[in-house]
């Protein structure tokens, strides 16, 4: 229990707490040893009453007791209780109180714009760059006005029903309208101007890729006309490299086509990876249809060798073949240089780190023609000098081979690409540091900066907040004096609480605009850093 101490010169006296029957009334009281209290609020009668008492009970023991003694000096007991701040339960009565926008309120409360106009608006800060301020309304007052409109919970899951049928129904409708509308442009001409898809491939990496499949389409062609002629194993390996060549470039102008759509709800990053998606399926093409049938045709012509017919319109085709495929290969180099000098690569890393897996692709596929163009002429010219069949089957055998390593270069790259690597150390350092400098910043953590692909970085990271400073921040932005005089009208506990929530609230949109300001910090000095996650510790 409590003990209250009485001082009297160098004589110290404690009462027991059972002869003092103290009744709390408010936060802090002052009672003193006849009875009389001092400070706000109100007691009841008893408690003057037993005041006395106590003051009677005191009296007679020191003269019980002490006898001779003097009696004490009257000296007031003071009992001070700390104010503490009731603990509040926030149960679904207090979330209903959260903010909805009013779109979400339209859509989901199936309510029309008019019927928000009768609510209560209230002005948030908001989470874009481009806007300064938006209105919210109270979940409460849209639940409340949704059962006002449509009467009960029941008739409002009916017309929610009824819309989203509605909603497949309108898809549905879109769709065949426009199949009809592609139907009429196909039989009419198309008249508008050309898309900004269908200018990709006059320039950058679709212009390299409509140049491959240009080139190798005829080069298959011939290739093909020339395997009929002669029967040769090598040159019908090469027809089958320019058809997986074609096939999987056109794989690849189809993933360029599709990474240029704008994101949706379903896939809110976008569909920059498809073109690392085609240059996968490409690399898998090249092994399974390239290597794998050249494989199969060498061997079969090491098991049941036949004699070749004359080579003359296979050296005039694979020369043909030689100049196309190397003047590809050239414009592939002069690509990914251009690229690389722009990132500020070198060449190699360029190639390695499948910066432009599209470009990536035609290089590989066309230095592999060009080798595999003089492979195949030497084998078929070492057979046509010995009159040996087997070295234009080993020929096949060594094309085969040169595709199989392409194709797996090709799956490795790309494959690591799809998981999310990192970006480089030095990217990565210059993005911390930048983060570390500003002053609202106190300490950073777990930080990950994964590349999306085509240079497109995602990142995130840990941010520990210096707490004075965004407060300082705040009230840099704040009426010191009109601060002060709301200070000094404080008078009760409730005015304080209304206070220091009020600023409280003001605060944390403070720290929000301060992680706005980061993150827009960090795209405008880093361009490929397009998404920025900052998790606030």
């Amino acid at each position: 229990g409590w003990q209250v101490s009485m001082k009297s010169g160098s004589l110290s006296y404690i009462l027991p707490c059972s002869r003092l029957p103290v009744q709390l009334m408010s936060q802090v009281r002052v009672y003193t040893s006849n009875g009389q209290k001092k400070d706000l609020g109100s007691a009841d009668a008893n408690g003057s009453a037993r005041g006395e008492t106590l003051h009677k009970a005191e009296t007679g023991q020191d003269t019980t007791n002490a006898g001779q003694k003097q009696s004490l000096p009257k000296q007031p007991i003071q009992v001070k209780v700390k104010a503490v701040l009731k603990k509040r339960e926030y149960g679904p009565k207090y979330t209903q109180n959260n903010f909805i926008t009013g779109v979400r309120a339209i859509n989901e409360f199936c309510l029309k714009s008019s019927d928000l106009d009768q609510l209560r608006k209230i002005k948030r800060r908001s989470p874009h760059d481009d806007t300064e301020t938006f209105t919210v309304y109270l979940r409460s007052d849209v639940e409340a006005k949704s059962l006002e409109v449509w009467g009960s919970p029941e008739a409002l899951a009916r017309e929610r029903k009824r819309r989203k049928e509605a909603e497949i129904k309108y898809r549905e409708n879109l769709f065949r309208n426009q199949r009809l509308l592609w139907e009429y442009k196909e039989f009419f001409g198309n008249t508008k101007p050309r898309s900004s898809t269908a200018a990709m491939f006059f320039k950058g990496p679709g212009k390299v890729v409509m140049v491959a499949i240009c080139i190798n389409g005829l080069n298959f062609f011939f290739k093909l006309l020339a395997w009929v002629y002669t029967g040769s194993a090598s040159m019908f390996s090469e027809a089958i490299h320019s058809l997986a060549d074609t096939c999987n470039q056109a794989l690849l102008a189809l993933g360029i086509s599709q990474s240029a759509r704008t994101p949706d709800p379903s896939h809110p990053y976008g569909f920059t990876n498809m073109r690392y998606i085609a240059s996968l399926i490409s690399g898998v093409g090249i092994f399974m249809m390239g290597a794998g049938l050249s494989w199969y045709h060498g061997i079969m012509g090491l098991l049941h060798p036949h004699p070749v017919e004359s080579l003359l319109w296979a050296y005039c085709i694979l020369a043909g073949s030689l100049v196309s495929e190397g003047a590809t290969l050239l414009v592939a180099i002069n690509e990914i240089r251009r690229s690389a000098r722009a990132k500020g690569l070198s060449f190699y890393q360029y190639v390695v780190q499948s910066r432009d897996p599209s470009t990536n692709v035609v290089l590989l596929e066309d230095a592999a023609a060009v080798l595999s163009v003089a492979v195949a002429a030497t084998c078929m010219g070492l057979t046509s000098l010995t009159g040996n069949p087997y070295y234009d089957s080993v020929g096949s055998l060594g094309v085969g081979t040169l595709l199989g390593t392409v194709s797996a270069f090709l799956i490795y790259t790309n494959t690591e690409a799809l998981l999310g690597r990192s970006i480089e150390p030095e990217q990565l350092q210059r993005l911390t540091e930048l983060l570390e400098s500003d002053p609202v910043v106190r300490a950073i953590h777990d930080v990950k900066a994964t590349d999306m692909g085509m240079s497109k970085v995602r990142f995130k990271a840990e941010v520990d907040f210096d707490g004075r400073v965004v407060t300082r921040s705040y009230l840099e932005k704040q009426d010191i004096e009109q601060l002060l005089q709301e200070i000094q009208q404080v008078k009760t506990l409730e005015e304080l609480e209304a206070f220091m929530l009020k600023h409280g609230e003001n605060i944390i949109d403070t720290l929000g605009a301060e992680v706005d300001r980061l993150e827009k910090d960090l795209k405008q000095r880093n361009p490929d850093v397009r998404h920025v996650d900052l998790e606030i510790l």
